[in-house]
């Protein structure tokens, strides 16, 4: 892809997953067209995967109060968007290695017997020519049929999972998702919701089509006041900027190279707030900062999920990691070994966010696309208390 290339909007149509295994005559657990049949009792319960452009991950959980309880976990770093910069097709590898993982996703469905989920593909699979053909292959190997969602759909995903997380004297909210692909930005307006309500106003988010300076999309009070997504996540950025030999100096481009995309955005064109402004970050990027920001030698998701950071705290974690250096960092116990080679990136897109809107609460959420797919499916479907 182009370091020109502008941020897009796409609208499309989301297709329906449908899990199915042969050679197995019980009835296996089936996507959208058969969600409905299981809806109480223990045996209720709900699935969420991501395939995304360096890792695919699925959760299992079910209905919890507000919230819900993770009863099973899947993570692999398949790495799927691997040479797509340069042929713009996913290639034998990077399938195979993807399609390895998703036989293990449909054992534990299988285990489970989960009839409720939702099985989504992201930005590698939306940029890909041969990514109809790959999601064909998924469901003749795995019996897994995925849908690849439009970054619309993404962005709004991201924003329902952090849902827990908006404090109630937040009035402007932005939302990031740093991925491997692509980066989703979405600005909320809360100031009309009463501060009670806020929370439970962004489960039911609606984002437009097209965002146009000037117009917002609105549900009860809450307004979207613009939202993005941006052609550049931690794997495509890195890649634009290989030949670049001094860390510094390749940092520095990337973070610049992101600021250029935003130039569109409605917010970006006016002053940043300064008070009841509340970023939420959601990617393994801002995780593992804040991993560092409390020197965790072992991650500890109760201690970074909800954690609350700063602008200057931010800025000071990502100099640690310029002043480390490339050998540095791979040895850093806080960074850990699948994330060194992407964290630079990764905070070079941070870094551009924070210094255009530096704030005093940047919320860390070790929750994303899989966690706003299950609040989603289970606020559809009533089973959740309110907030």
């Amino acid at each position: 892809m182009e370091g020109g290339m502008t941020p897009e909007r796409p609208v499309g149509a989301v297709t329906q997953p449908k899990p199915s295994r042969s050679p197995r005559k019980r009835r296996p657990p089936s996507g959208h067209q058969s969600q409905r049949q299981n809806l109480s009792g223990e045996a209720g319960l709900y699935a969420a995967l991501d395939l995304g452009t360096n890792s695919c991950r699925m959760l299992v959980a079910r209905p919890k109060g507000p919230q819900f309880e993770v009863v099973d976990s899947f993570s692999r770093s398949v790495e799927l968007g691997t040479g797509l910069e340069a042929t713009g097709r996913l290639g034998h590898g990077p399938m195979a290695r993807t399609v390895q993982a998703l036989r293990i996703c449909r054992r534990k469905l299988d285990d489970h017997k989960v009839k409720r989920m939702r099985l989504v593909a992201t930005e590698a699979c939306r940029r890909a020519h041969n990514s109809n053909e790959f999601i064909r292959k998924i469901q003749r190997e795995t019996g897994l049929r995925l849908e690849i969602i439009p970054t619309e759909e993404e962005a709004r995903l991201a924003v329902i999972s952090c849902a827990p997380l908006v404090a109630p004297e937040t009035e402007q909210l932005l939302v990031i998702d740093i991925g491997g692909g692509s980066t989703e930005l979405v600005w909320i307006d809360l100031s009309e919701v009463a501060p009670e309500a806020r929370r439970e106003a962004i489960l039911g988010i609606r984002l437009g089509p097209v965002a146009r300076p000037g117009v917002r999309s609105t549900l009860g009070q809450a307004k979207v006041v613009d939202w993005i997504s941006v052609p550049l996540g931690v794997a495509t950025l890195r890649e634009q900027f290989t030949d670049v030999d001094s860390d510094a100096a390749r940092f520095a481009l990337m973070s610049w190279q992101f600021e250029e995309h935003l130039q569109g955005f409605l917010p970006y064109q006016t002053p940043a707030p300064l008070a009841n402004f509340q970023i939420i970050g959601t990617s393994g990027t801002v995780t593992t900062v804040a991993a560092s920001f409390l020197g965790l030698r072992r991650y500890d998701r109760n201690k970074v999920d909800g954690l609350t950071m700063t602008s200057l705290q931010v800025d000071t974690v990502i100099r640690d990691y310029l002043t480390l250096g490339p050998e540095g960092r791979r040895s850093d116990p806080r960074i850990g070994r699948e994330r060194h080679g992407l964290i630079m990136s990764g905070a070079a897109i941070l870094q551009a966010l924070t210094r255009v809107w530096p704030t005093e609460v940047m919320s860390v959420a070790d929750r994303g696309l899989r966690e706003g797919l299950l609040y989603a499916q289970m606020s559809h479907d009533g089973v959740l208390q309110k907030m």
